[in-house]
């Protein structure tokens, strides 16, 4: 099982240890080793390194006095006008220890502050702006007011790739003494879909099994449908025959347990290995996107699964 050994040891802590965002790592690290780095905003999908570069730069600025010079808060946890006008303002306002002349603030999850709150800390970073810098990271820009976005230098990061990944987990295997196949490497960063953080997650719950991991048992772990088991149900309704289609997807859903919105996932990856026209294709996959806004929007999954299953049918019987 991976110990806490990774959790010191292998904890990224230099801009060269933090994989796939090597553009944004050279900008951020040029701006760091200036001392005086502006407000910016770290926008991207979950698990790529947005966090973790937050606190490099952090590390760096102030070496050993840190701490110190740090206030981290979740804005999903505090998120109203009171966290900005009293924690966020009160270690603004006080001097910095140490050579930099500035105190970091990071706001993790900062869309989701309430618009009011973001007002305030509009307000906040324009009169405190010589005696603390922020350091904002959220999953969508769009929902930060653009009077915050236009106060900030902005990143972009992106889902990483298989091989930075790869490398990341490497670095982990090693440190931790297990024994990873590459096939199994291969299922943990299609089970993560770019997420570093998923990635590390299933290698560790996988790891608490057995040291030796295979492709078979990351598979155990991964909660997502099969796709030879979403081949088989995309056959049978292709084929005319809904009844048999129906059945295996009740069976799917119900003896793994797989949600409906990761059943609509697999089946959209899996229509483009079906052997049908390109033009029918495109036409599932509207009415793929149509279950699955309809369950996000509170359906019945399996209706919706069966009213998709429906059209599969029409299609390989030429009526879709």
């Amino acid at each position: 099982m991976i110990s806490s050994i990774w959790t010191e040891k292998f904890r990224p802590s230099q801009f060269s240890e933090l994989v796939g965002q090597d553009d944004i790592v050279k900008r951020v690290q040029s701006l760091t080793n200036s001392l005086n780095i502006p407000h910016l905003l770290f926008a991207g999908p979950a698990g790529t390194g947005k966090s973790t570069l937050a606190l490099i730069v952090v590390k760096e600025l102030f070496k050993k006095d840190w701490k110190e010079n740090y206030l981290e808060l979740n804005a999903s946890d505090e998120r109203g006008i009171n966290v900005v006008r009293e924690k966020v303002k009160n270690f603004a306002r006080t001097k910095s220890l140490g050579d930099v002349t500035f105190k970091v603030i990071f706001l993790d999850e900062a869309d989701a502050l309430t618009p009011e709150a973001q007002q305030a800390l509009r307000r906040t970073m324009e009169n405190y702006s010589a005696t603390c810098r922020f350091i904002l990271s959220c999953n969508y820009s769009s929902k930060i007011i653009d009077p915050i976005q236009s106060r900030c230098a902005l990143f972009r990061f992106k889902l990483l790739e298989k091989k930075d990944i790869e490398k990341y987990l490497r670095s982990i295997i090693e440190i931790e003494s297990i024994s990873v196949t590459p096939e199994a490497i291969e299922i943990i960063y299609e089970g993560s879909e770019g997420d570093c953080r998923r990635a590390t997650n299933l290698l560790q719950s996988t790891a608490s099994i057995s040291p030796n991991i295979t492709a078979e048992l990351v598979s155990t772990m991964i909660s997502n449908a099969k796709p030879k088991d979403i081949k088989i149900v995309l056959d049978y309704a292709l084929s005319g025959d809904f009844q048999k289609s129906r059945e295996k997807l009740l069976d799917v859903m119900l003896k793994e347990s797989i949600a409906g919105q990761d059943v609509i996932k697999a089946i959209q990856k899996e229509i483009w290995n079906l052997p049908v026209e390109p033009e029918i294709k495109v036409k599932l996959t509207e009415k793929t996107g149509e279950a699955e806004f309809r369950i996000v929007e509170g359906s019945d999954p399996f209706i919706q699964l069966q009213s998709l299953l429906a059209s599969f049918v029409l299609a390989g019987l030429g009526k879709g």
